[in-house]
Protein backbone atom coordinates (compact mmCIF):
# COMPACT_ATOMS: atom_id res chain seq x y z
CA UNK A 1 0.00 0.00 0.00
CA UNK A 2 2.77 1.89 0.81
CA UNK A 3 4.46 1.84 -2.81
CA UNK A 4 0.85 2.41 -4.16
CA UNK A 5 0.67 5.49 -2.33
CA UNK A 6 4.47 6.90 -3.53
CA UNK A 7 3.10 6.04 -6.70
CA UNK A 8 0.24 7.66 -6.91
CA UNK A 9 1.63 10.61 -5.40
CA UNK A 10 4.75 10.97 -8.05
CA UNK A 11 2.40 10.54 -11.04
CA UNK A 12 -0.23 13.24 -9.26
CA UNK A 13 2.86 15.89 -8.37
CA UNK A 14 5.27 15.34 -11.05
CA UNK A 15 4.15 12.68 -14.29
CA UNK A 16 0.65 14.32 -14.74
CA UNK A 17 1.38 18.42 -14.04
CA UNK A 18 4.14 17.51 -17.16
CA UNK A 19 1.96 15.41 -19.23
CA UNK A 20 -0.73 17.71 -19.30
CA UNK A 21 1.57 20.77 -20.59
CA UNK A 22 3.61 18.41 -22.64
CA UNK A 23 5.63 21.05 -25.17
CA UNK A 24 3.71 24.43 -24.24
CA UNK A 25 5.11 27.46 -22.88
CA UNK A 26 3.45 29.02 -19.66
CA UNK A 27 1.88 31.86 -21.68
CA UNK A 28 -0.14 29.33 -24.04
CA UNK A 29 -1.18 27.20 -20.41
CA UNK A 30 -2.60 30.59 -18.72
CA UNK A 31 -3.74 31.43 -22.16
CA UNK A 32 -7.56 32.05 -22.57
CA UNK A 33 -8.60 30.05 -25.66
CA UNK A 34 -11.39 29.63 -27.98
CA UNK A 35 -14.13 27.44 -26.57
CA UNK A 36 -12.76 27.40 -22.94
CA UNK A 37 -15.95 29.18 -21.10
CA UNK A 38 -18.19 26.57 -22.73
CA UNK A 39 -17.33 23.99 -19.95
CA UNK A 40 -17.84 25.14 -16.54
CA UNK A 41 -16.11 23.36 -13.61
CA UNK A 42 -13.99 21.13 -15.88
CA UNK A 43 -12.01 18.48 -13.78
CA UNK A 44 -9.42 18.19 -16.55
CA UNK A 45 -8.31 20.19 -18.45
CA UNK A 46 -5.06 19.82 -20.61
CA UNK A 47 -2.28 22.09 -22.82
CA UNK A 48 -0.32 20.58 -25.13
CA UNK A 49 1.39 22.44 -28.15
CA UNK A 50 4.11 21.51 -31.22
CA UNK A 51 6.10 24.00 -33.09
CA UNK A 52 5.68 23.04 -36.78
CA UNK A 53 8.28 24.50 -39.42
CA UNK A 54 5.48 25.13 -41.85
CA UNK A 55 2.40 27.94 -42.31
CA UNK A 56 -1.23 27.22 -41.37
CA UNK A 57 -1.92 26.78 -44.84
CA UNK A 58 -0.38 23.42 -44.38
CA UNK A 59 -1.35 22.18 -41.41
CA UNK A 60 -5.40 23.33 -41.78
CA UNK A 61 -6.18 20.63 -44.65
CA UNK A 62 -4.82 17.87 -42.28
CA UNK A 63 -7.73 18.90 -39.44
CA UNK A 64 -9.96 19.92 -41.81
CA UNK A 65 -10.09 16.25 -42.98
CA UNK A 66 -9.76 13.82 -39.43
CA UNK A 67 -11.90 11.76 -39.12
CA UNK A 68 -13.11 8.14 -39.54
CA UNK A 69 -13.85 7.21 -43.27
CA UNK A 70 -11.93 10.45 -44.18
CA UNK A 71 -8.36 11.30 -43.18
CA UNK A 72 -8.12 9.57 -40.32
CA UNK A 73 -6.22 10.95 -36.84
CA UNK A 74 -2.60 10.71 -37.46
CA UNK A 75 -1.93 8.92 -34.04
CA UNK A 76 -1.51 5.37 -33.30
CA UNK A 77 -3.25 3.69 -36.32
CA UNK A 78 -2.95 0.57 -35.13
CA UNK A 79 -5.03 1.31 -31.70
CA UNK A 80 -6.89 3.42 -33.34
CA UNK A 81 -8.56 0.60 -35.51
CA UNK A 82 -8.44 -2.24 -32.44
CA UNK A 83 -10.43 -0.16 -30.66
CA UNK A 84 -12.69 0.85 -33.43
CA UNK A 85 -12.09 4.50 -33.55
CA UNK A 86 -10.69 4.18 -37.32
CA UNK A 87 -11.47 1.36 -40.06
CA UNK A 88 -8.08 2.90 -42.19
CA UNK A 89 -4.85 3.65 -41.40
CA UNK A 90 -4.84 7.65 -41.55
CA UNK A 91 -4.11 9.37 -44.86
CA UNK A 92 -0.15 10.53 -46.05
CA UNK A 93 -2.18 12.84 -48.54
CA UNK A 94 -4.67 15.53 -48.89
CA UNK A 95 -8.75 14.89 -49.93
CA UNK A 96 -9.94 17.37 -51.15
CA UNK A 97 -13.63 16.25 -50.40
CA UNK A 98 -12.70 16.29 -46.95
CA UNK A 99 -11.29 19.98 -46.53
CA UNK A 100 -14.97 21.56 -46.07
CA UNK A 101 -15.91 20.02 -42.72
CA UNK A 102 -19.33 19.28 -44.05
CA UNK A 103 -21.68 17.69 -41.89
CA UNK A 104 -20.88 19.55 -38.93
CA UNK A 105 -19.20 16.39 -37.49
CA UNK A 106 -16.33 14.32 -37.38
CA UNK A 107 -16.81 11.09 -37.92
CA UNK A 108 -15.35 8.42 -35.40
CA UNK A 109 -16.04 4.86 -35.44
CA UNK A 110 -18.59 3.15 -37.07
CA UNK A 111 -21.39 5.53 -35.89
CA UNK A 112 -21.32 8.67 -33.99
CA UNK A 113 -18.48 11.84 -34.29
CA UNK A 114 -17.19 14.63 -32.65
CA UNK A 115 -19.73 17.79 -33.48
CA UNK A 116 -17.59 20.75 -34.65
CA UNK A 117 -18.71 23.96 -32.71
CA UNK A 118 -16.22 26.30 -34.62
CA UNK A 119 -14.13 25.94 -37.91
CA UNK A 120 -11.95 28.81 -38.88
CA UNK A 121 -9.60 27.77 -41.63
CA UNK A 122 -5.97 28.20 -41.21
CA UNK A 123 -6.64 29.74 -37.23
CA UNK A 124 -8.70 27.32 -34.77
CA UNK A 125 -10.84 24.28 -34.97
CA UNK A 126 -13.06 23.36 -31.96
CA UNK A 127 -15.09 20.89 -31.33
CA UNK A 128 -18.08 20.45 -28.77
CA UNK A 129 -18.82 16.98 -27.21
CA UNK A 130 -21.30 15.84 -25.10
CA UNK A 131 -22.07 11.72 -24.49
CA UNK A 132 -23.08 10.13 -21.51
CA UNK A 133 -23.31 12.56 -18.75
CA UNK A 134 -19.67 14.49 -20.25
CA UNK A 135 -19.12 17.54 -21.81
CA UNK A 136 -15.62 18.36 -23.40
CA UNK A 137 -14.50 20.76 -25.88
CA UNK A 138 -11.17 20.13 -27.99
CA UNK A 139 -9.45 22.96 -29.71
CA UNK A 140 -6.68 22.62 -32.11
CA UNK A 141 -5.59 26.60 -32.70
CA UNK A 142 -2.67 27.82 -35.15
CA UNK A 143 -0.22 30.80 -33.83
CA UNK A 144 2.07 31.88 -36.46
CA UNK A 145 5.51 32.59 -34.84
CA UNK A 146 6.91 33.83 -38.48
CA UNK A 147 5.89 33.11 -42.17
CA UNK A 148 7.24 30.16 -41.86
CA UNK A 149 7.08 28.32 -38.62
CA UNK A 150 3.90 27.83 -36.52
CA UNK A 151 2.53 26.49 -33.30
CA UNK A 152 0.14 23.73 -33.57
CA UNK A 153 -2.06 24.09 -29.62
CA UNK A 154 -4.27 21.67 -28.21
CA UNK A 155 -6.58 22.92 -25.61
CA UNK A 156 -8.86 19.76 -23.77
CA UNK A 157 -11.42 20.91 -20.81
CA UNK A 158 -13.36 18.04 -19.85
CA UNK A 159 -16.02 18.18 -17.07
CA UNK A 160 -16.77 14.66 -16.23
CA UNK A 161 -20.23 12.93 -14.04
CA UNK A 162 -18.99 12.49 -10.59
CA UNK A 163 -18.56 9.40 -9.41
CA UNK A 164 -16.10 8.00 -6.21
CA UNK A 165 -13.80 6.04 -9.36
CA UNK A 166 -13.47 9.35 -10.87
CA UNK A 167 -9.79 9.33 -9.59
CA UNK A 168 -8.85 6.11 -10.51
CA UNK A 169 -10.68 6.41 -13.86
CA UNK A 170 -8.45 9.73 -14.56
CA UNK A 171 -5.31 7.74 -13.34
CA UNK A 172 -6.07 4.53 -16.36
CA UNK A 173 -6.85 6.78 -18.79
CA UNK A 174 -4.48 9.66 -18.73
CA UNK A 175 -1.22 8.18 -20.18
CA UNK A 176 -2.92 6.63 -22.98
CA UNK A 177 -4.92 9.88 -23.84
CA UNK A 178 -1.30 11.60 -23.75
CA UNK A 179 0.10 8.70 -25.80
CA UNK A 180 -1.66 9.37 -28.56
CA UNK A 181 -2.41 12.60 -28.69
CA UNK A 182 1.22 13.18 -28.09
CA UNK A 183 1.38 10.87 -31.53
CA UNK A 184 -1.38 12.84 -33.13
CA UNK A 185 0.53 16.19 -32.65
CA UNK A 186 3.66 14.64 -34.33
CA UNK A 187 1.91 13.04 -37.01
CA UNK A 188 0.42 16.44 -37.99
CA UNK A 189 3.73 18.11 -38.16
CA UNK A 190 5.26 15.23 -39.94
CA UNK A 191 2.64 15.46 -42.71
CA UNK A 192 2.45 19.29 -42.44
CA UNK A 193 6.19 19.83 -42.79
CA UNK A 194 6.29 17.56 -45.71
CA UNK A 195 3.69 19.40 -47.29
CA UNK A 196 5.72 22.61 -46.51
CA UNK A 197 8.50 21.10 -48.46
CA UNK A 198 6.71 20.08 -51.41
CA UNK A 199 5.26 23.27 -51.41
CA UNK A 200 8.60 25.03 -51.87
CA UNK A 201 10.07 22.74 -54.12
CA UNK A 202 7.37 22.76 -56.91
CA UNK A 203 5.42 25.83 -55.96
CA UNK A 204 2.00 23.86 -55.48
CA UNK A 205 0.06 26.02 -53.15
CA UNK A 206 -1.55 24.39 -50.14
CA UNK A 207 -5.11 24.01 -49.60
CA UNK A 208 -6.72 27.10 -48.18
CA UNK A 209 -10.77 26.25 -48.14
CA UNK A 210 -13.31 29.57 -48.01
CA UNK A 211 -14.12 30.48 -44.09
CA UNK A 212 -16.47 28.80 -42.67
CA UNK A 213 -17.76 29.04 -39.15
CA UNK A 214 -20.63 27.24 -37.51
CA UNK A 215 -20.96 27.78 -34.15
CA UNK A 216 -23.55 25.58 -32.09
Amino acid sequence: MAVLLVLGLVHWLVVRPWHIHWGATPGEITRSWPGDSLVQAPQEVSTRAITINARPGHIWPWLAQMGNGRGGLYSYDWLDQLFGVLDHPSADTLILRFQQLAGDSIPIGAAGGWPVAIARPNEFLLLDIRQAGAHVTWLFALDSLSPLQTRLVMRVRAHLPASWRLPILLAVLDPAEFLMVRRQLIGVRQRAESLARRDSAYGWAAVSPAPEEKPR
